[in-house]
Order: structure tokens, then sequence, then C-alpha cells
């Protein structure tokens, strides 16, 4: 297994002879709205893609969407949907997501809508995972999507938590499950009001502590409502005794993953 982030949450998943493009934002850097009106209006990406990410894209067979309703178009963002539209890539969602998609466009594979059974997938099989993207007034107003478990033959297990922050459900999933490499949202996004609406530091480090395999962080450092930075992230891994499991990759790094 090979991950490469690319950008947010953004990663290409290498399984075999399958690229699988997850959540895609591919547009240039300022091209979308900024995400805090009262403390910064910030344009959206903060960074461009990396150099790599052209050639990265050429190998992509599949796309998988963890949600991409009102407007979270830092999952699926308009140059995305015109990249998957023209090349009919086949884009892996919920039956929530699937009408939503297919009306623009797009070669919609959807999944059953059930989160305890798993699906057949590339040859072997895929779950989901229910995602909580914030609390109150403003968990009320998001768009919540899911998580994914891939499970595949000769590769790791790998959970793919999507937008959620460390809910009961994702804690017993994780400690039930074990999967051997995680990728969870570590950049403590949160609005204007309201409190956070993705993992922040701590929570990251309370996952790494509760599971027992490699636990990758993104969504670092790409869109202005995420705070975290990747140093202060790796700084506190580091002193919660954790930093041996917890990868912190850089925008267009590759990871091989051993099981």
């Amino acid at each position: 297994m090979k991950i490469q982030q690319i950008r947010n949450a953004t990663i290409i998943v290498e399984l075999g002879p399958y690229r699988i493009l997850v959540d895609p934002m591919l547009a240039r850097k300022g091209a979308l709205p900024p995400l805090r009106i009262l403390s910064a209006r910030q344009r959206n990406p903060v960074v461009e893609l990396p150099d790599s990410t052209g050639d990265a894209l050429e190998e992509v067979t599949h796309c998988l969407i963890t949600h991409c309703q009102k407007g979270h178009f830092d999952h699926l963002d308009r140059a995305a949907k015109h990249w998957l539209r023209e090349r009919q890539t086949p884009v892996i969602c919920t039956p929530h997501d699937a009408s939503h998609l297919a009306e623009r466009g797009l070669n919609v594979q959807s999944l059953p809508d059930d989160h305890e059974q798993p699906s057949p997938f590339l040859g072997g099989v895929i779950r989901t995972v229910g995602c909580t993207h914030g609390k109150g007034l403003v968990g009320k107003l998001m768009e919540h999507g899911v998580g994914y478990l891939i499970e595949l033959p000769n590769e790791p297990s790998l959970y793919l938590a999507g937008d959620t922050l460390l809910t009961a459900t994702v804690r017993e999933f994780v400690l039930r499950h074990q999967p051997q490499v995680s990728v969870i949202p570590a950049g403590g996004a949160r609005f204007d009001i309201g409190d956070e609406i993705i993992m922040g530091v701590d929570e990251v480090l309370e996952f790494t502590r509760l599971s027992r395999g490699r636990v990758i962080a993104n969504h670092l450092e790409a869109i202005s409502h995420c705070p975290v930075t990747r140093a202060e992230l790796a700084a506190a891994a580091i002193g919660a005794g954790v930093a041996h499991r917890l990868v912190i990759p850089a925008d267009g790094q590759t990871l091989t993953v051993n099981d």
C-alpha cells in the first residue's frame, strides 16, 4: 500500500493495480471562497497543488467520496467534478450522495446504505463509519458524511475517517476493528462561531493512543479555517509519546505502508 498526500483531505491510495483518489479538491490556490468571514477572509485553498499532482492523477482508476454536499468544496470542488466527468472515472459514494453526483454527470457507483455490513470493493470489502462533523448549531448545518474501512487481501486494513470529531462511534469502531492504517482529519477546523468540527491536536493524540496501527494526519495547512500546523502537531505528538506511530506527511509526499 502507498498513500500520497496531495492537499487537505485529498489523497491517492495505491492498492495493487488500483489508484483511488479520495475527496479531490483540485482548484488553484485562492480559487474558492473563504470559510471564515469575521476573523480571516483568506480565500481557499491557501496553497497550490504539489507539482507531482498531474502525474499522480494520470494513474487514478477510481474515486472515493466521503461527503460533498452543503458547500463542502474542500472534499469535491468544481475542478475535481470537471476532471472526473471528463474521464468518467468511477466515483464510489454513499446512496445519499449518489443522485447528487449523478446529476452532475459523474460515473457514480453507489454503496449500500448500511453501516454494519461490508460491501464488495475491488476484490475485497468496504464498510462505512458514521461521521460527526461538528456539534450544536453548527453541527445541524453541516453535512456529516461517512468514513470508510477498506480491507483487501494482502494489504493492511485502511480506515479513512472522513471529516469527524472523535466521537463514541469512532472510538468504539477503532477499538473493535483496530485498522492497521488510519487517515484522520487533524486541522481543528472551526468557523467564526462554534467549536471544532473535525479533530484537533488533543483528539488526534487520543485517537493515536486508542489505535495500535499507524495513524496518518491530514487536513493541515491548506484551508483557512484549519488552524493546526504540522509543526504544532508534531511537537504535541513527541510530548505525548506517540510520535513513532503518528505520521504527518507534507503535501506531495508518498508513504509506503507495510502491514
